[in-house]
């Protein structure tokens, strides 16, 4: 089970801090990973964490970071200079497979977060 929380409305510029309590599963075994859907868009992957190794889409990078805690068994995605293009409904994820791989992209095995919404004001 993945429950996000942490979203709000924040003035262009500002921080959010995201959080994903999980439950249920190994965490070390899944690739933990946020996601976010515009309205009137296609939902975008914005980080992804597999043991060491994070990613993060181009629009995100150097602004976002995502980190997990293996005690608490949270996912967590630090949110500075936030713009207006970031709001969004931002998703948690967990997949069984490694950022990147085949079927991680193909979403195989994913399970889903209930989603919270991101608003940031110009």
């Amino acid at each position: 089970q993945l429950v996000e929380s942490g979203g709000g409305l924040v003035q262009s510029g500002g921080s959010l801090r995201l959080s994903c309590a999980t439950s249920g599963f190994t965490l070390s075994d899944y690739a933990l990973s946020w996601f976010r859907q515009a309205p009137g868009k296609e939902r975008e992957e914005v980080s992804c964490a597999y043991g060491d190794s994070t990613t993060y889409g181009d629009s995100v990078r150097g602004r976002f970071t995502i980190s997990v805690d293996y005690a608490e068994r949270g996912v967590h995605l630090q949110m500075n200079n936030l713009k207006p293009e970031d709001t969004a409904v931002y998703y948690c994820a967990a997949d069984p497979s490694p950022c990147g791989s085949s079927w991680y992209i193909k979403g195989v095995g994913r399970s889903w977060g209930q989603g919270t919404q991101v608003t940031v004001s110009s």
